[in-house]
């Protein structure tokens, strides 16, 4: 962690931080986190990747603080704006998320308590697995900090374990290694969960994600309501999130489809534990393509579509809205009348307006009349903020299918 001398207001010290070139600093003042390299006039002689620096406009206006990596081309992400101190500030927006948090989630095991950018925290993810924490960091500077925010969570939390798990293509981007490993405490797996009556086992290491899919949890709500009585198709099922919420929603039968046996063991273990019979429920190992491709007639009420992320990278985003629209494309075609389709997209670099447009030309190429009935419901843990857009990921649409 870089020292920082302190700026005083009305004083300039253009040579000592990262200077912007004219009319560059626009999105800065906008309180928009991310700085791109063409952005940038100069770095101060010494300059080190990954340490936090002031930026200046090319007046020398001191806007705020942030860490840079040069061998990226988003070069910059912004800490703190303004004149605050930048460790300071980190501390008070860790403290802040945690807070919001707790206005909503204080009887919930699992949560996420930091969403990056939204939380004026980028590159960093952490999530609650009562007891302990699973934290995700994607960029060079937010490792510099990482010992620095261990110690704070430990003061905010005092969790009994900190395990990270920073499987992110973006760490190759930024010079790192993947990471995964217990970082503080003691942790013994499974984490037992328990999310609106339903129980889930957790495991952190070898799981997807940081263990659970937090960012559905208001789609698992939706499930439940629509579940009764409908026979359902789940998907991508990973560990039966959704399957078991139908499930408790009293769904007639539910089929789970997933390409990997790990993945469909934890769901035959949570079904065990909920109390629910094998007679109502099927478990399908095989690729989901393939599934759809080779399934006659998709004869189920609601089919949920919930893939991993096709585009991992921006030149993956042409290959990835062709794979979405062969996904839902196939899903429409063998659908009955009256169906709901359940779509998501999880691709950060696929937004929500070409999602739609997506789903469109699906629709039209399958010859189905389509009707959007809700989108996806955000929880309150995920917020977006209302500076930084970019960080709204995910993306679904329920769909009435005639």
């Amino acid at each position: 962690m870089n020292n920082l001398r302190k700026i005083e207001p009305g004083k300039k010290f253009k040579s000592e931080g990262v200077v912007l070139k004219p009319g560059r600093e626009k999105s800065v003042l906008n309180r928009h986190h991310w700085l791109f390299s063409g952005a940038i006039q100069s770095f101060p002689p010494g300059f080190i990747d990954g340490n936090i620096y002031p930026i200046f406009s090319a007046e020398g206006e001191l806007h705020g603080y942030g860490y840079f990596n040069r061998r990226c081309s988003l070069t910059g992400r912004l800490t703190s704006f303004g004149r605050g101190r930048p460790y300071e500030t980190i501390h008070q927006n860790l403290a802040e998320a945690i807070r919001l948090r707790e206005k909503f989630y204080r009887s919930t095991e699992a949560c996420r308590l930091v969403n990056g950018e939204s939380d004026s925290l980028p590159g960093l993810i952490v999530d609650r697995y009562n007891p302990g924490l699973v934290i995700q960091v994607s960029t060079l500077g937010m490792e510099k900090l990482k010992p620095l925010i261990i110690q704070f969570l430990t003061e905010l939390i005092k969790p009994k374990f900190i395990y990270e798990k920073s499987l992110l293509p973006s760490r190759k981007e930024e010079g790192l290694k993947e990471q995964e490993g217990l970082l503080t405490g003691q942790l013994t797996e499974p984490l037992l969960i328990d999310e609106r009556g339903l129980k889930f086992k957790v495991y952190l290491s070898g799981a997807q994600k940081t263990g659970l899919f937090l960012d559905q949890r208001e789609m698992r709500r939706l499930v439940q309501e629509l579940a009764g009585e409908k026979k359902i198709l789940d998907g991508f099922s990973y560990s039966g999130g959704f399957a078991l919420s139908a499930l408790k929603g009293r769904a007639a039968e539910v089929d789970l489809v997933d390409d990997s046996a790990q993945a469909l063991d934890m769901a035959r273990e949570n079904m065990a534990m909920n109390g629910f019979p094998a007679s109502s429920f099927r478990l399908i190992k095989q690729d989901m393509f393939d599934f759809l491709n080779n399934v006659t007639r998709l004869d189920y009420d609601l089919v949920i579509l919930d893939p991993p992320a096709f585009a991992k990278k921006r030149a993956d985003e042409k290959q990835a809205s062709r794979a979405y629209q062969r996904l839902n494309y196939l899903a429409l075609t063998k659908m009955k009348a009256t169906g709901l389709l359940l779509t998501f997209s999880c691709s950060y670099y696929v937004n929500r307006d070409l999602f739609q447009k997506i789903i469109f030309q699906a629709a039209l190429q399958a010859g189905r009349k389509v009707r959007i009935l809700s989108h996806h419901r955000q929880s309150f843990d995920h917020p977006v903020s209302i500076f930084h857009p970019e960080s709204d990921y995910l993306k679904g649409f329920l769909l009435y299918v005639s």
